[in-house]
């Protein structure tokens, strides 16, 4: 399958952005709506501007050389040059598999924080089986009778999934390029229109028919009002004010995520990652950047910390989670469905996709959140290291 050039779509990165500049402002769930739909226009055109451009730049031979990417199952073949027929689809239709799949793939692979926050693509159906380890072996003597039983304290999860709903628009004169391109561009549509869903559920969804987000409290005794889950309290100020500050800080983050909610100790070390907007995340990372002796710069997080940017993360805010204590399931077949109940358009076919999506803490402290106030620029804090392991 061919890959688009990310440059060639400008208009919907801006309009991404203003997507989720609006969600962070809290505005209204209309003009919130309005955002993502200007945000999915921008999409269709930039990609139909893109299919345009590939097609017009492409030779023979250029083809013969990448032929090998572009071939479709028979089940794709069909189902994209039903998909733009007179009739389309009347009724939902399973996407193929192996289109949920690239679709799934495209998802992770472009956004970073799915990929930290371990989006699983879990199929048709969706258990949670969850367990304590403690308990899980009996020591004894080597000829000794089983005088205890393994209490491992499996539990299964009641996982209930929200259905995610997104338009999707296919200009008409799309089918003059054949089922390849169109299956590019319902890829492009569908994973992208998830992607920021998901994204933004899983960073701060309320749980009232949607996933619960890391910023949302989940403690074992908490108060849900509506379906409604509370925000977290912020459990402190990051300031990075220097070098040896900002590893104090991030040393007490660890700290306080190396616990479970019921007391047990886990390793956090290594496996968290810090959440922050874009462009929060440069002047932290600037407080541990090096330059090694090849004359390269160099970021170097402390205690093996990653560092992931989001638009929906909001601004002046940390959020903070260890890897594998969040559950991010995306399952349930992947259907589309003709739209013709409104909002008709000119030289346009509304489709909807519809998916299922799971998000949840595994409990209250898997994740933190912490207020951002970072030291006025003008210290400089680089160094120049005399060993090669910065580098590495």
């Amino acid at each position: 399958m061919f890959k688009f050039d990310s440059k060639a779509f400008t208009n919907f990165a801006a309009k991404r952005t203003a997507y989720a500049d609006l969600v962070k402002a809290g505005a209204k769930a209309e003009d919130q709506q309005q955002g993502f739909t200007d945000m999915m226009d921008a999409l269709g055109e930039d990609t139909m501007a893109e299919i345009k451009n590939q097609v017009h730049l492409q030779t023979e031979d250029y083809l013969d050389a990448n032929r090998g990417e572009t071939k479709m199952t028979n089940e794709e073949v069909k189902f994209f040059n039903e998909i733009k027929t007179d009739t389309g689809f009347k009724e939902p239709k399973l996407l193929p598999e192996t289109v949920v799949t690239e679709v799934f793939d495209d998802m992770v692979q472009a956004h970073p924080f799915l990929q930290a926050i371990g989006l699983v693509n879990q199929g048709i159906s969706l258990k949670i089986i969850q367990s304590d380890a403690s308990g899980v072996i009996a020591w004894g003597n080597i000829f000794g009778e089983i005088s205890s039983q393994l209490d491992a304290k499996f539990t299964e999860t009641k996982a209930d999934q929200s259905k995610a709903t997104a338009f999707m628009v296919l200009p008409k004169d799309l089918s003059d390029f054949g089922p390849t391109w169109i299956k590019q561009y319902v890829i492009t549509q569908i994973s992208e229109a998830f992607a920021a869903g998901a994204e933004k559920a899983f960073l701060t969804g309320d749980g009232n028919s949607q996933p619960i987000g890391l910023n949302r409290s989940v403690a074992k005794n908490v108060t849900v009002t509506g379906g409604v889950y509370p925000e977290k309290a912020s459990a402190g100020t990051l300031t990075f004010a220097d070098t040896k500050t900002a590893a104090k800080e991030l040393a007490g983050v660890i700290k306080g995520l190396s616990t479970k909610e019921n007391g047990h100790a886990i390793v956090a070390k290594g496996k968290t990652v810090l959440v922050m907007a874009p462009g929060d995340s440069l002047e932290v990372e600037a407080q541990f950047m090096v330059q090694n002796l090849a004359g390269q710069f160099v970021t170097a997080m402390p205690f093996g910390l990653v560092t992931v940017e989001s638009e929906f993360q909001p601004d002046k805010k940390v959020t903070a989670f260890v890897q594998g204590r969040y559950d991010a399931f995306q399952a349930g077949p992947l259907k589309i469905q003709a739209y013709d109940q409104t909002l008709a358009m000119e030289d346009m076919d509304l489709y909807t996709a519809k998916q299922f999506f799971y998000g949840k803490a595994k409990d209250d402290k898997a994740a933190a959140v912490y207020d951002l106030a970072l030291a006025a620029p003008g210290t400089d804090t680089t160094q120049t290291t005399t060993g090669g392991d910065a580098g590495k």
